[in-house]
């Protein structure tokens, strides 16, 4: 025991210096660089191309208001991804109980994903224009939910058939062998469609919010950008943008974490290799 803590000690300092995490921030310091030289050598006004460090002092003195905003459309966009991961999971389920349910609805859940959601946004809107955040929600729902549908479906169709003749051997139900076989096998699946979905949400807000227009003290993040846009505060749009670009970051991360965390017990995608 004594041993496997000393190499434990040794192995966690090496997490810390792994290329995973020191290649992306090397290869963004090195555009940043870049992005200042370039805007130096060329002379470029800041209403065409602001220098990092102005984009960085303006976020810093807009923080309050863009944070504010950001927010917002993180609230937005959690509502959209919840309600899309388990009406996702429910229709997945529906679907692997009937095929003839499946073939029936799958083809309307790809029409609805490949519908752009620039032109329903409007009418969705129009619709609940008594509750915005609703109808701001149900746009970025259409946008994350196929994901999970598609993923989950494909893995709970995926089991091994060898194991599903084996429970069909000892008569089990249908649900037993939906809970005990399909839901474990699909697990994988589901969380690959998570860390889609996760991202697709907040695009689906921001869009949701572009179109709306919604403007005043409870505005996301979009609405910010779109103003800084008319009045040429381009390094205040830059701020929003990186603020926007953060979230979804954070948002992959935070599900690749949890799909590491549920499946690095047992599922040979997530497991690591000892040395």
């Amino acid at each position: 025991m004594l041993l496997n803590r000393r190499t434990q000690s040794q192995k966690t300092p090496s997490k810390f210096f792994s290329a995973d995490i020191w290649a992306p921030i090397t290869i963004g310091i090195f555009a940043l660089v870049l992005w200042d030289m370039l805007v130096r050598v060329m002379h470029l006004p800041p209403y065409i191309l602001p220098s990092p460090l102005l984009v960085f002092k303006t976020l810093i003195t807009d923080w309050n208001e863009l944070f504010g905003s950001l927010l917002i459309t993180l609230q937005i966009t959690v509502v959209a991804f919840f309600a899309a991961a388990i009406s996702g999971l429910l229709i997945a389920i529906l679907f692997t109980q009937s095929k003839w349910i499946e073939r029936s609805l799958f083809p309307y859940a790809v029409i609805l994903q490949t519908t752009p959601i620039v032109a329903i946004a409007p009418l969705i809107i129009l619709w609940l224009k008594n509750n915005t955040f609703a109808a701001l929600v149900v746009c970025a729902w259409i946008v994350a939910f196929f994901p999970i549908v598609s993923n989950t479906t494909l893995g709970l169709n995926s089991v091994d058939r060898n194991l599903l003749n084996l429970f069909q051997l000892y008569k089990a139900s249908r649900w037993q062998t939906l809970l005990y076989l399909r839901l474990p096998s699909a697990m994988p699946y589901f969380l690959g469609g998570l860390k889609i979905s996760g991202g697709l949400a907040l695009i689906g807000a921001v869009v949701a919010e572009f179109v709306a227009g919604t403007g005043g003290a409870k505005s996301g993040i979009a609405y910010r950008i779109l103003i800084s846009s008319y009045n040429l505060q381009i390094p205040r749009m830059f701020a929003a943008l990186f603020l926007t670009t953060g979230l979804g970051v954070i948002i992959f991360i935070g599900l690749s974490a949890l799909s590491d965390l549920i499946l690095s017990k047992w599922h040979e995608s997530a497991v690591k290799e000892e040395n």
